[in-house]
């Protein structure tokens, strides 16, 4: 059964991060397919952007991807990326989400992350998910959630 607002987030524990350890504060965790690829670039770039706006709301934001934690390194380097990406190359915490979908393109299918991110509260449940996200302007449809 998908996992719905109020359900308690799955726990995320990989490459040293552990998203138990923010009990209290808003965490905004959201999945992407692959890092440095024009989508996921733009929408892991506006979240760098509004950080300032997101740390002032008491918001955390965690990136989650498939990819090793050296790409992982490189892309927040390459970028300039001041929060946490955490690794997920056996998709352990996509499929704990619910993120790990059949895709298709070009006629072919194939598994892969959709797209997707969670708003979690401070008690550790969710809040408010974002399906299907499109990358342009999601950040700040994130902001406004936190303010609503």
């Amino acid at each position: 059964m998908p996992l719905q607002a109020g359900d308690p987030a799955p726990e995320i524990h990989s490459g040293g991060f552990q998203l138990s350890k923010l009990r209290g504060k808003k965490v905004v965790v959201f999945f992407f397919p692959k890092s440095d690829t024009p989508g996921c670039t733009k929408e892991a770039c506006e979240f760098r952007d509004a950080s300032a706006k997101f740390s002032k709301r008491g918001a955390e934001i965690i990136g989650v991807s498939p990819d090793q934690p050296e790409a992982q390194a490189k892309f927040a380097t390459k970028y300039g990326f001041k929060y946490a990406f955490v690794p997920d190359p056996d998709h352990a915490i996509a499929e704990a989400y619910g993120v790990w979908k059949e895709k298709s393109m070009y006629g072919r299918k194939y598994m892969g992350i959709e797209r997707t991110t969670f708003l979690i509260g401070g008690d550790g449940k969710i809040a408010r998910i974002f399906p299907k996200v499109k990358p342009e302007g999601h950040a700040a449809q994130v902001l406004d959630a936190l303010d609503s």
